[in-house]
């Protein structure tokens, strides 16, 4: 039996950083930095906060010209119901929750992966709800140039379910429209796609 070996990879320098901040954060909220349960909890957490945000080292727009392809398809194209995790820049706490994105082709498409790969690369940062939404919108605006791009963003915000006004049971839906989706019929039809299940 071979043994288990976990292969990462950090900037160290940025994690040694980060982990050292941790540990006096902890130490201050009034906790044993050295006790078994928090020895490693520091380098843990610089872990995962360079991989929460790995998405500053991406290029959105380099990954949707990676895969786009000459089609005189016309009619609207709807990913759906792609999960997002993303931080909120206020609290540095989690939001989460599912991207709906359509748009109607120009002469070009996108390989279906590279959406939510161009989510990712914006959610995997400090964000809002708001300007991630328009971001994605603008990226794949910019790259294919299509009659029109829809978002719809829900979610929900832990800043509001474990802090604050202590709301479970709220989620926070954005969105943002250009060319035909600022149609009321191109919009309608979009909004249909998205909230009914296709038999």
């Amino acid at each position: 039996m071979k043994n288990y070996e976990k292969i990462e990879s950090y900037n160290s320098e940025t994690l040694e950083t980060i982990a050292t901040n941790y540990q006096s954060i902890i130490k201050n909220l009034g906790e044993d930095v050295t006790r078994e349960g928090l020895e490693k909890t520091p380098e843990r957490a610089a872990k995962a906060m360079q991989f929460l945000t790995h998405g500053y080292e991406l290029d959105p727009l380099e990954i949707i010209r990676s895969a786009m392809f000459t089609e005189d398809h016309k009619q609207m194209i709807v990913v759906k119901d792609i999960e997002m995790y993303s931080m909120c820049e206020h609290h540095v706490l989690p939001f989460f929750g599912k991207v709906h994105v359509a748009y109607i082709p120009n002469g070009k498409i996108v390989g279906l992966s590279k959406i939510p790969r161009i989510i990712d690369a914006f959610a995997r940062r400090l964000q809002v709800q708001e300007r991630l939404t328009d971001q994605i919108r603008n990226c794949i605006q910019e790259a294919l140039n299509p009659l029109g791009v829809a978002v719809v963003i829900e979610a929900q915000h832990m800043c509001m379910q474990m802090r604050g006004v202590q709301k479970q049971n709220s989620f926070t839906t954005t969105s943002s429209f250009t060319g035909a989706f600022e149609e009321n019929k191109t919009r309608a039809e979009f909004i249909s796609l998205i909230s009914n299940k296709l038999s």
